[in-house]
């Protein structure tokens, strides 16, 4: 993998345990004290396993917990915007402080893994809203999900030994090493992925065009693990993908993969996390685009772009693309931005917002074909008849 990007911290980490080693995990898990893990965790655990959050080796402990809430590092000084951790209650801390570890479950009863090194302390919730969300508003879908977790956090290293029960497309499960072997296969040394957890629509595709036009590939990255309701399901999402990647993208500079990790809703935060992943996944550059990862209106348009520029230079090896909003300009006939396009107000630019696209679906009304593609409105159209 000499020709691809190095990945974050400068090694890819593998915390899943191999076969031959499995029997021997899951009987020592046997003696531990359990803990559940909520959707949120579960995930985390998986991204951790597989690599997708190097070089992190387990949830966090007290100092890179602080270091990375105050200070968007590690304690060790590697950039790091989103705390990864595990809350527990005290009786659950000093059960597992004792033990030495912790044999970590599913909501579903599953054995998903092993926690060792423990290390539990306390933590501001409110503190970290502020840090992290830039908001202690519990309307919030993260701060709401912080304020529900326990009142202790407790870190230490995981063995993975399953994932938690979630909806798998087995064609792209494409974890970080398969997914680099992919890239590599395929002869790429540059690689633009793409953050999606909605269908993609003319103003995704035009700047995700833009961007392959100057890399290798496209990584088709979309989000599956847990969203908030409301957003479209993983399963329609991956239809309208395959329906763009066959009809409206060269075969052989497309890979469709999947990214299991669960969404925070955190803005700006969220998109210097969700490129550091991307690094790990092999990827030379990431499109960051208006109010990415954000939620409501909590967040500036492009606060997700320039929270980039409060690292150093040399922070990241990998390239953030910064795109405009993009819309479908009547003018020219085509797709711009406000940056190419000679329109000058919103009489001459179709963009629909996501009230007037949910409340034509439900009507069953044909999206315009200057804001999405006919096979995707056709076949949101009919997932949206059938939720009535």
């Amino acid at each position: 993998m000499s020709g691809l990007i190095a990945p974050h911290g400068g090694a890819l980490i593998n915390r899943v345990v191999a076969d031959a080693d499995r029997a021997s995990v899951v009987r020592s898990a046997e003696s531990l004290p359990k803990l559940t893990l909520n959707t949120r965790e579960a995930s985390d655990l998986e991204m951790i396993g597989i690599g997708g959050f190097s070089p992190l080796t387990g949830f966090l402990g007290k100092a890179d917990y602080a270091s990375v809430v105050d200070r968007m590092h590690l304690d060790g000084g590697v950039p790091w915007t989103i705390p990864v951790t595990l809350s527990v209650d005290k009786g659950e801390a000093d059960a597992v402080e004792k033990a030495g570890g912790a044999a970590l479950y599913s909501e579903a009863g599953a054995l998903l893994g092993v926690l060792s090194d423990p290390e539990a302390y306390s933590y501001d919730k409110k503190h970290e809203a502020e840090k992290v969300f830039l908001t202690t508003e519990d309307a919030h879908p993260g701060v709401k999900s912080l304020y529900g977790q326990k009142d202790l956090l407790i870190g230490g290293s995981v063995q993975v030994v399953d994932t938690a029960e979630r909806e798998v497309f087995e064609k792209e499960e494409l974890p970080p090493a398969k997914s680099r072997a992919a890239f590599e296969a395929a002869g790429w040394k540059t690689a633009v992925a793409f953050q999606t957890r909605n269908p993609i629509h003319r103003a995704h595709e035009y700047i995700i065009k833009t961007a392959l036009e100057i890399v290798d590939g496209l990584f088709l990255h979309p989000l599956v693990g847990w969203t908030q309701p409301g957003d479209i399901p993983a399963d329609v999402r991956m239809r309208c993908y395959h329906i763009l990647m066959e009809h409206y993208f060269p075969q052989d500079r497309v890979i469709l993969g999947t990214l299991p990790a669960a969404m925070r809703y955190a803005g700006p935060r969220e998109a210097v996390f969700h490129a550091i992943m991307r690094q790990n996944y092999g990827c030379t550059h990431f499109i960051v685009g208006r109010d990415h990862a954000g939620v409501g209106s909590y967040y500036g348009t492009y606060d997700a772009q320039l929270i980039f520029d409060e690292f150093a230079d040399d922070a990241f090896e990998i390239t953030p693309l910064r795109f405009e909003h993009s819309f479908y300009c009547l003018r020219t006939n085509g797709m711009a931005t406000a940056k190419t396009s000679p329109s000058t107000g919103p009489e001459e630019r179709v963009f629909l917002s996501g009230t007037k696209v949910r409340d034509m679906l439900q009507a069953g009304e044909m999206l315009p074909p200057e804001f999405t593609r006919k096979e995707v409105a056709e076949e949101l159209i009919k997932w949206a008849q059938s939720t009535k």
